[in-house]
């Protein structure tokens, strides 16, 4: 993107040289579907755009608190979800740029429209007419005779305004406005920390032989950035196609440790990057807003609107899993300890030696690594393999458009269809690291999903993914894991695209948080499927068809090291948890609460240069706050719904309908476990997860 100066842009308007319609953000696109003219939009364009997307929601605002007529579900309750369109829009593309394109520029515009935003979204929320309306309409919803979306978007608002504060006094208004301000600003700044420490570590080798057990292709990838800096050598960082292959091959134990140490130490070092009192600072405002609306701490506010229900519903299930995998793990231990004293290793595993050793556990058990995979997942083929999963099962299909544009040129935008030919949505894939991109894989949109005046507006989805990327030699060649992230990432995408919702505040993946990760989780499990990879995983090379015996190989695997799998995830749940039901601040040591809170499902020792809390932006600078154990709740859904695919046909249509209706285009519009219930015929156990795992 180009990039011109904020602050002459905003003065040459107030002089009103530059006018509104000149900004791109602020009129028609003119681009196919309306997507987003990234070819057009400059940094400084941003500003003005909140500025007068917001100016244009407030009297949107204004005209439902001044209208004279009885407050009626659709003067009041439909109109403000329609209220604020060009702000939804003008957000949503900047705040995907600002986690996938970013730049100084950006996270300084962030930092000072954050606090706006926020203003923004308090001036509703605590505004007393605008409750009153929304009150009126909501004692009288049993006169109403509304359809199941029309009542939960009744109800969402209702409860939307009071947990936002619509009943404190003014007083406490005005604190939670100024809490909620902070917290806006805190959770930036704690994401903008990690990214800057991620990209400030390089680890520079120009003696080979210190670089003994890396695979050709990681050597080649590794050369490859350092090139790209004008460096003789090879360059590694902690992103994760360059971390993952380097902890798993490298023979050089002390290398090992020196990155371990450095992914593991981000914004823990006391610096002016450092979280540390972010992290205790974010905990402390969400206890103070919990307190204000009447809640012993945040995760009793969270959970009240999840399927968990309450924090003892969430440990309920932490525990369950706890109980079924921490044995299973320590054997696991037990095992790669045993393992790698018969290689010569001397002391015990630490965490640097664990992906080391218990990769080549794995070759020796399963004869299977990442480097035999790889030529079978060459990413356009992956690619295909994906799509065409979801035409055979939804029957819809992808078409590149390079009309659309694109805001990197590594950046490929699709029109996807459905079965009968019409428009489903706009569709983006974002592949391999850069430095304006955060770590992760995540899914999002640009635009979201309504119906208004009989038009039926379809979204734009973006998936943006951090695989390895192509060399010199060889095209961009995928792990398994890479591959599985692919589906999962897709997985949200088809949620996104497939929705079918009048309302667009509870369309798509605006449904509670631990039912979000079932429609990304399910995909996973085509995976290992061998009539699915048949249909994709040819070697890059030659074309043969991923060879039987290879599937075998991933089958066998998949429960290796489940325990530790499972305790690694509960651990990052019980860390979650402990964080949130805090009822008092906490002005201690991050690390030693960290280290109890997960004290009993860790199994190596304590390493004092690494914290996990202070990187942890699911929960600080995302939205899984009080919600991460939502993974492992999916993972009971996910696991308990594909088993129903596997009884019917593994690309059943019947099946596959069945989800798409009561699933993935229902969105929010009905209790998760209403929508879940009417597709699997009965509530989920944890039966089909255990088996999976291996763990029952």
């Amino acid at each position: 993107m180009k990039s011109i100066n904020v602050f002459v842009v905003i003065f040459l308007m107030s002089l009103g040289m530059v006018k509104a319609q000149d900004n791109p953000l602020l009129g028609e696109f003119g681009t196919p579907h309306e997507a987003a003219p990234f070819d057009k939009i400059e940094n400084a364009h941003f500003l003005p755009a909140f500025k007068e997307a917001i100016k244009q929601g407030e009297a949107e605002v204004e005209a439902i608190k001044n209208n004279t007529a009885t407050p009626t579900f659709e003067n009041t309750v439909v109109a403000l979800d329609e209220a604020g369109r060009l702000l939804g829009r003008t957000a949503g593309i900047f705040f995907n740029l600002l986690s996938s394109e970013t730049d100084e520029e950006l996270q300084n515009i962030a930092q000072e429209v954050s606090p706006i935003l926020t203003k923004y979204q308090n001036d509703i929320s605590l505004d007393p007419v605008l409750f009153e309306r929304i009150k009126a309409v909501y004692a009288t919803k049993d006169q109403l005779d509304l359809s199941v979306e029309q009542n939960t978007l009744l109800e969402n608002s209702y409860v939307g305004f009071v947990r936002q504060g619509a009943n404190l006094s003014e007083a406490d208004k005005d604190k939670f406005r100024e809490i909620s301000t902070e917290l806006s600003k805190l959770s930036l700044t704690f994401g903008e920390n990690v990214l800057k420490e991620t990209n400030n570590y390089e680890l520079l080798i120009t003696d080979k032989s210190k670089l003994a057990g890396l695979p050709e292709g990681a050597l080649e990838a590794a050369a490859g950035r350092a090139k790209a800096k004008d460096k003789e050598g090879w360059l590694f960082d902690i992103s994760m196609p360059s971390y993952i292959p380097f902890m798993k091959y490298i023979d050089n134990r002390d290398l090992r440790k020196e990155l371990y140490l450095a992914y593991g130490s981000k914004s823990f070092k006391g610096d002016e990057l450092d979280n540390q009192n972010n992290v205790k600072r974010i905990a402390e405002l969400r206890l103070e807003i919990a307190k204000l609306l009447g809640y012993s701490n945040y995760a009793d506010y969270v959970l009240e609107r999840r399927m968990a229900m309450n924090p003892d519903g969430v440990y309920g299930l932490l525990n369950d899993l706890y109980e079924a995998s921490y044995k299973v793990a320590l054997e696991e231990k037990a095992e790669i300890q045993k393992y790698a004293e018969k290689s010569g290793f001397d002391g015990e595993i630490m965490p640097w030696d664990w992906s080391y050793y218990s990769e080549k556990l794995k070759v020796e058990k399963f004869d299977l690594n990442d480097e035999m995979l790889k030529p079978y997942f060459e990413l356009s083929n992956v690619v295909d393999g994906v799509f065409g999963l979801a035409t055979e099962l939804y029957g819809i299909t992808f078409k590149e458009n390079k009309d659309i544009p694109v805001y990197n040129e590594e950046v490929t935008a699709y029109e996807v269809f459905d079965a009968d030919g019409s428009f489903l949505s706009v569709f983006y894939t974002d592949f391999h690291p850069r430095k304006g991109k955060q770590g992760g894989a995540w899914m999002n949109d640009f635009k979201g999903q309504w119906k208004e005046n009989g038009v039926d507006s379809r979204p734009h989805v973006t998936i943006v993914m951090n695989f390895t990327r192509p060399t010199e030699s060889k095209p961009a060649l995928l792990t398994f894991d890479e591959v599985e992230t692919f589906l999962h990432e897709f997985g949200h995408a088809l949620h996104g695209m497939l929705a079918n919702s009048t309302y667009s505040s509870l369309s798509g993946t605006s449904v509670y948080r631990d039912f979000v990760e079932l429609p990304s989780q399910i995909m996973e499990n085509w995976a290992v499927e061998k009539d699915f990879l048949d249909r994709f995983a040819k070697h890059y090379k030659t074309g043969e068809t991923i060879p039987a015996e290879l599937v075998q190989k991933i089958v066998a695997s998949q429960n290796y090291l489940a325990g530790y799998l499972s305790v690694r995830q509960l651990s990052f749940g019980y860390l979650d948890m402990a964080w949130h039901t805090l009822e008092q601040p906490f002005t201690g040591s991050v690390k030693d609460f960290e280290e109890q809170a997960w004290k009993k499902v860790q199994i190596f020792p304590v390493i004092d240069e690494s914290c996990m809390s202070t990187q942890f932006g699911h929960l600080f600078a995302g939205g899984y706050a009080a919600g991460y154990y939502g993974y492992k709740w999916a993972e009971v859904l996910d696991a308990d719904a594909f088993s129903l695919f596997k009884e019917k046909g593994l690309f059943s249509k019947e099946v596959a309908a069945a989800f798409r209706e009561n699933i993935l285009e229902k969105g929010g519009t009905e209790h998760p476990m209403v929508l879940y219930k009417r597709f699997r015929g009965q509530e989920p156990t944890v039966d089909a997860l255990l088996k999976r795992s291996g763990l029952n």
